[in-house]
């Protein structure tokens, strides 16, 4: 059932003041990273493991997430995953150890899992496929702009009131978007065709038993999966957290400069975000697929990357932004393989993905840590300790996208499986 433009809107809005904040909690450890390694007398693995928490919670619920989806619909799943994030933002404001500071990023994380994947999933039966481009990368944009929020501003409220009403602040604002979505966003209908279940369902509900087995054997998938383990999760450990611990320790620059750089990374990747859902229709229209733009585009940030670990000090927000900004075109598959699936599939389909994706922001953001502090054990000073470490993960990426040219140019979706 398509949407009208005017209730279109409406459910883009309430989704994305919640994908908002969502992304505004996802980046907030990168700003407070140096109060709280001075605070709680933390370590690198330890600013690591903490902003890992928040996507190490976000991956325990994406399985469960995406057959709630498919069974219940945006609608109800996004207001119940609010509530967790609600207690997770309580519980990290008061927190008295580095325990409590790990559960609450965890449960945080666990409670805005489904703020993109609830959306995208009602995209998937609302609206067209080129809206569903535009919408995904808009949504992204949004996300964006939370991570701008995340940056000056927050370094702007810590002298004057310190980061713990920060968190008592976004868990109200939590649940304003938790309203909004109530009031916004219509219930959740069985796709046209497709009865409610029975007790005897239809042949197609009994052959779909609800398990995630399509999705994984899907070779579309199998073809992505390392892009999004190291890539597009990657760029998001990299923005979250090590571009600012970069800028400080390799480029030598203040907690403020580095705020101010993440802040500069962020609005790149709005523009780049905005950008990309403008043209995404356009190229849809005229049959550029994604698979072909991402075969294009994902070698900049190779090389960005690449000039990024030889340059070491010299190698500030800028060039973080630039690697941030040309590993977008990953973010292309993740609507391309949703409508590679039936809509009844699509949820199970986006939130494997999306598993995917945070499992390897988490292990990014924790190996990355591991591998500065391992370093720094055998010998080398911190800059060199850094670069060593990116140098590591300029390596994964790379075999990430010769899997991708080499799988098999056979197994490039079907994006038309169910309009």
């Amino acid at each position: 059932m398509l949407l009208q433009r005017r209730a279109a809107v409406i459910v883009f809005l309430a989704f994305a003041g919640a994908y908002f904040l969502s992304a505004l909690l996802r980046g907030v450890t990168g700003t407070l990273a140096p109060t709280l390694a001075q605070e709680f007398v933390l370590q690198a693995r330890d600013l690591g493991l903490l902003s890992g928490g928040y996507f190490l919670g976000f991956s325990l619920t994406q399985l469960p997430l995406g057959r709630w989806l498919d069974r219940h619909g945006p609608r109800t799943v996004q207001m119940g995953f609010l509530g967790v994030a609600v207690l997770g933002c309580l519980v990290f404001a008061t927190a008295g150890s580095f325990g409590g500071l790990l559960l609450g990023r965890m449960l945080v994380g666990a409670g805005v899992s489904a703020c993109l994947m609830a959306p995208l999933t009602g995209y998937r039966r609302w609206f067209t496929s080129a809206a569903q481009l535009r919408a995904n990368s808009w949504m992204l944009m949004t996300g964006s702009l939370g991570m701008v929020a995340s940056t000056l501003p927050v370094q702007w409220l810590l002298p004057l009131a310190g980061w713990r009403p920060v968190f008592w602040v976004l868990a109200v604002l939590l649940l304003l978007a938790l309203a909004g979505i109530t009031l916004g966003v219509p219930r959740w209908e069985p796709p046209q065709g497709e009865p409610a279940a029975g007790p005897a369902g239809t042949a197609r509900q009994r052959m779909d038993d609800g398990s995630y087995a399509m999705v994984w054997c899907n070779p579309y998938f199998q073809r992505l999966l390392p892009l999004a383990f190291f890539t597009y999760g990657g760029m998001v450990a990299m923005q979250t957290l090590w571009a600012g611990p970069w800028i400080q320790n390799v480029g030598g620059q203040t907690p403020l400069q580095a705020a101010t750089g993440l802040f500069w990374i962020s609005a790149a990747m709005l523009c780049t975000f905005w950008t990309w859902g403008l043209v995404s229709p356009w190229l849809h229209r005229r049959g550029l697929e994604v698979n072909r733009m991402m075969a294009w585009g994902l070698p900049i940030s190779l090389v960005v990357l690449a000039a990024i670990v030889v340059l070491g000090p010299s190698a500030g927000a800028g060039a973080w932004a630039l690697f941030c900004a040309s590993s977008t075109f990953v973010s292309q598959s993740q609507p391309a393989l949703a409508m590679t699936f039936p809509q009844a599939q699509a949820g199970r389909a986006l939130s494997a993905y999306n598993l995917v994706v945070f499992v390897g922001v988490f292990v990014v953001q924790w190996g990355v840590g591991l591998a500065i502090d391992g370093f720094m054990a055998a010998g080398l000073g911190t800059v060199d300790a850094y670069r060593a470490a990116m140098a590591l993960y300029l390596a994964c990426n790379t075999a990430a996208y010769a899997w991708f040219m080499l799988r098999g140019r056979g197994h490039n979706g079907h994006q038309n499986a169910e309009k």
